[in-house]
């Protein structure tokens, strides 16, 4: 399955009333189903849902964990990465080196790795889980 044109279709269905910007998001989880999202604004800004945290909801309610690959879709001059809180929700369910693409409606613009776009990041290895 063409994870840009699920992204782009996701896009299309987006309620961004308030900023015009929609962003859809599909991703390829570990049990080999794709999962997509859109960005759903709300009246009391910033109270909306961005698209990659949508896919992820998506792939958990769907019984898979992993991100083994995502797409980003948005009309911009300039290729659309997750914004900094869809980063980190995206490390919860993926390693350093998955692919992150982004994508607009004539194809891909750019890619990257999760570990390129959050190097250092917060993990569950920072927690101290230990029962006491």
């Amino acid at each position: 399955m063409d994870l840009i044109k699920v992204a782009l279709a996701a896009q299309a269905q987006a309620h961004a009333p308030y900023s015009g910007f929609k962003v859809g998001a599909a991703l390829l989880a570990d049990d080999g189903e794709v999962y997509s999202g859109c960005n759903v604004e709300n009246v009391a800004f910033p109270e909306g849902t961005c698209a990659e945290a949508g896919a992820i909801s998506a792939m958990i309610l769907g019984g898979a964990r992993e991100i083994r690959e995502i797409v980003v879709a948005a009309d911009s001059p300039l290729p659309v990465p997750p914004c900094g809180g869809c980063r980190q929700k995206i490390a919860e369910f993926a390693k350093p080196g998955t692919v992150i693409v982004m994508a607009g409606p004539e194809g891909e613009k750019g890619r990257t790795t999760l570990g390129e776009l959050l190097p250092g990041s917060f993990g569950a290895d920072h927690m101290d889980r230990a029962e006491k």
